[in-house]
């Protein structure tokens, strides 16, 4: 594995931790019942700025293996789904975090770490086998770029369905009022009495 590479095991404890503290934070949170609307706001919102500042820098880090575009699709991901829930939010409902979402924040982490050690080592030689970190990285990059796309798109149709159920209540809700109205304006039109 080599004697150096220090910086690299550091910088992906550190994310690691991060990523799990998050995550155990949201948890106790909801086991508590103390979700506030702030953290509704706040904790979301780190998620992002974690995960797009650990593209960000692999970017420059390791270019080979995250190319710039990977890190605006991925940043661009994160915000659209932001997008989403907050439209969602201003309509009167939630998108849940789906399975795939979760999965996503998983391969998500292994694919930075991955990125992180691949920048120092290529292989590690366990004598048994060999394990090839650069294939490792390339494949979990890849992966997590897949997982996005498909929890993006399952996020939007969650959405599209959520959002259409809602504008059609809204338009039937429109419809009952306008005919109680008209209903009124009928009978009241019925009930006034006629001069001879």
């Amino acid at each position: 594995m080599g004697t150096h590479g220090e910086r690299e095991i550091a910088a992906c404890v550190i994310f690691v931790l991060a990523s799990i503290t998050d995550g155990i934070d949201g948890y106790i949170a909801r086991r508590r019942g103390q979700i506030t609307t702030m953290g509704m706001l706040l904790d979301p919102l780190a998620d992002k700025l974690m995960v797009a500042a650990a593209y960000i820098a692999l970017v420059q880090y390791n270019p080979h293996v995250v190319p710039a575009w990977i890190a605006v699709l991925v940043i661009g991901r994160e915000f659209l789904v932001s997008g989403l829930r907050s439209i969602a939010a201003s309509e009167g409902f939630t998108i849940e975090a789906s399975d795939l979402g979760k999965l996503k924040t998983v391969v998500q982490i292994v694919s930075v770490v991955a990125a992180i050690l691949d920048h120092r080592w290529i292989t590690w030689n366990f004598h048994y086998f060999i394990l090839s970190v650069d294939l490792v990285a390339r494949m979990s990059i890849w992966f997590m770029v897949a997982v996005s796309i498909i929890s993006a798109t399952d996020y939007f149709v969650g959405f599209w369905k959520k959002i259409d159920h809602s504008a059609n209540r809204r338009r039937q809700r429109r419809s009952f009022v306008l005919s109680r109205r008209k209903k009124q304006t009928v009978d009241s039109l019925s009930n006034t009495p006629t001069s001879h």
